[in-house]
């Protein structure tokens, strides 16, 4: 009602049942879906899955099933998720419906041509395609929450829920910002810590009763031990929520509320000042939680008391914050939210205007923040101190170059999707192509020498409960098939040669030059596969199976030949790879655009073979280690044993000798 966005319409009203019935379908939506996320990722990181057995139970015999195996507190997080699931579902129905009906002006109707209308809505219009895919993905997560039980399938589906949350993040007014990009990935951001954080908090409190229950008969207070372990787990969980939460949503509302008179004399502005509010409340709760309450547990406090204390004033806060989210995504920004009538061509296919004309300073100098990317970098570069931190208060020492190439590959990492080859590639293929395969091979080679995986399995310790923190998934990730397959020598290789092919000569390559999502799906394909085919060449992260150097050596020649074919294929192209998107631009400015494409060709010949010839100088490098390494070790153990491997050695012979001169007598 502040915002009007319930309010009767002159022209045009859907009626009192659209108009109230949206947002109320929407919040039951965003609670649902919360719940869901947090509900799994209780199950998947935080609670124990199994409980220790302290005796047989007298009804079952040897070799049966244990029906109670499950932990109680594991059990009642899986049920709550599924229920919530089901809602999800059933609310992301009905908003796709009100939310058609909100659009064309219509009261909800069962006659043919609402029908035909919705149908259209669903299959046409992005808004409409974005919605039925929640729905999709919704009822999905609902079925495998019913049908697994694994913590590996519950991670996948875990993956798979906050994949629903994309399409929420590609509607509204994100949707048509002028910064599209950026406006899109910091509300994914924005919604998916969000997610996390309301969610954790309602399972938390839909578990008090099993936190707080004669889990043990100890000396303790009931429970005890396990709220002790899962408390900390999920206060960790709600200060990374928490700063997600509250960067996301400044940068997102920057986007929207350009001025402070804006922020100040618009019911829009006024309803980000609410949220802001009541984020700062949340955090300085949350910091007294983790300072104050929680400790309690260990001077003997009663579960339950702290229990609620943790999640009582947050809860109602939470939903202080939920009606916030859902008023504003009903209510207008002060910035426009279309097209403006005299867009350039630039600007309806790629969602920004023309960069000015790329001269050698604007190689540092323009800059447009991807919000995701800067996310994975803080992220990376966060964590990597952390494990370095961890190890020196344990007295361990890391190994300082390690860090540096690590580092220095997160600012890379940063200049390749934020920086001039990131704005420059929407509009000039040479300058896409320095994006590509910086993407592949230059910043890989930092991140991979930085030995991320190793320095984690040491700076973590091993959980002693039955439930997997990042230790332990690391671990279940690096020994799976799916890793085997992944980081098989020759599919890595395989991967990184012929996706360049599969990607460029199919329709893949305008998809993500057109699509937001189909732009950073490209971006993570891109550093994942030269991630992998580093790590499988030079990399000191464990690993299922290495290839010997010889092979190595041999898959690195291999793909620097392709590589060179590629890109005198492109070079001596005179057909643009994607015409309808790079001879469309109405750029003024630079070489033609068979030109620019036929010279983006010679620089994937030129910084393709650049870093290649670096990863077989340094397998080269390793061979020649490993070989004095096992000169040495037999060294010593010829001196341990006064040579006695090349005494039996030549005892053969000595042998051999005599049984010849026998023979010819």
């Amino acid at each position: 009602m502040f915002s009007g966005a319930v309010a009767a319409r002159e022209v045009l009203d859907p009626g009192a049942l659209v108009r109230w019935g949206l947002p109320l379908a929407q919040t039951a939506l965003n609670v649902s879906a919360a719940l869901v996320l947090g509900g799994l990722a209780f199950a998947v990181a935080i609670l124990p899955h199994r409980r220790r057995p302290e005796r047989v139970h007298s009804g079952a015999r040897a070799g049966e099933p244990d029906d109670g195996d499950e932990h109680p507190a594991f059990t009642r997080a899986l049920r709550v998720a599924s229920v919530a699931s089901l809602v999800w579902t059933a609310s992301s129905v009905a908003v796709l419906v009100l939310t058609h009906s909100d659009l064309i002006g219509q009261p909800l109707s069962g006659g043919s041509e609402y029908t035909k209308q919705l149908v259209f809505y669903m299959t046409q219009l992005d808004v409409g395609r974005a919605w039925l895919v929640t729905v999709i993905i919704a009822a999905t997560v609902s079925t495998l929450l019913f049908a697994v039980r694994s913590l590996t399938g519950l991670a996948l589906t875990f993956i798979v829920a906050a994949i629903g949350l994309v399409p929420m993040a590609l509607i509204g007014h994100s949707a048509s910002s002028n910064d599209h990009e950026g406006a899109v990935n910091s509300l994914f951001l924005h919604v998916l810590g969000a997610a996390l954080w309301v969610g954790g908090i309602g399972i938390l409190a839909l578990l008090g009763g099993t936190l707080a229950g004669r889990l043990r008969s100890t000396g303790r207070q009931p429970g005890t031990e396990l709220a002790e372990a899962v408390l900390p787990r999920f206060s960790a969980l709600a200060l990374f929520c928490f700063v997600l939460v509250v960067v996301s949503g400044i940068i997102n509302a920057s986007l929207r509320v350009s001025s402070w008179g804006d922020l100040f004399g618009s019911a829009y502005g006024q309803l980000v000042l609410g949220k802001v509010i009541f984020a700062v409340v949340l955090g300085g709760i949350g910091f007294m939680h983790r300072r104050w309450i929680i400790p309690q547990l260990s001077r003997g406090a009663s579960v339950k008391r702290v229990l609620w204390q943790l999640v009582g004033v947050e809860m109602v806060v939470m939903g202080g914050v939920s009606g916030l989210a859902v008023a504003l995504s009903r209510s207008a920004p002060p910035q426009p939210t279309t097209f403006a009538p005299d867009a350039t061509p630039a600007f309806i296919l790629s969602g920004y205007n023309l960069p000015p004309e790329l001269t050698a300073s604007r190689w540092l100098t323009e800059w447009r923040a991807d919000w995701l990317w800067v996310a994975v970098a803080v992220l990376g570069a966060a964590t990597y101190a952390l494990g370095i931190a961890k190890l020196a208060r344990r007295g361990d020492s890391w190994s300082w170059p390690r860090s540096v190439s690590w580092f220095v590959g997160l600012a890379l990492l940063t200049y390749i999707t934020s920086g001039p080859p990131a704005v420059y590639g929407r509009v000039l293929f040479s300058a896409h192509m320095v994006d590509h395969m910086m993407l592949t091979m230059v910043a890989p080679l930092f991140l991979v020498l930085g030995s991320p995986v190793t320095l984690a399995l040491k700076a973590l310790a091993p959980r002693q409960d039955g439930s997997r923190g990042l230790r332990e998934w690391l671990l279940v990730f690096v020994h799976s098939r799916f890793s085997q397959l992944v980081t098989h020598p020759l599919f890595a290789a395989a991967n990184f040669a012929g996706s360049i092919i599969l990607f460029y000569y199919s329709d893949f390559f305008g998809y993500a030059m057109r699509d937001h999502v189909g732009h950073e799906l490209m971006n993570l394909h891109f550093t994942l596969t030269g991630y992998i085919f580093v790590l499988t060449m030079i990399g000191s992260d464990p690993l299922p199976r290495r290839a010997p150097y010889p092979l190595r050596l041999l898959l690195l020649f291999a793909t620097m030949a392709f590589h060179a074919f590629f890109g005198v294929a492109i070079m001596g192209s005179n057909i643009l790879l994607d015409p309808t998107y790079f001879g469309n631009l109405g750029r003024p400015w630079g070489a033609s655009a068979i030109a620019d494409q036929q010279a983006g060709g010679a620089i994937a010949w030129g910084i393709g073979e650049i870093p290649t010839l670096i990863v077989a100088v340094g397998v080269a490098v390793m061979w020649s280690r490993s070989d004095a390494k096992e000169t040495k070790r037999r060294d010593r153990a010829a001196d341990r044993d006064h040579d006695a491997e090349l005494e039996a050695y030549n005892a053969m012979f000595t042998r051999l000798q005599e049984r010849d001169r026998t023979q010819s007598r």
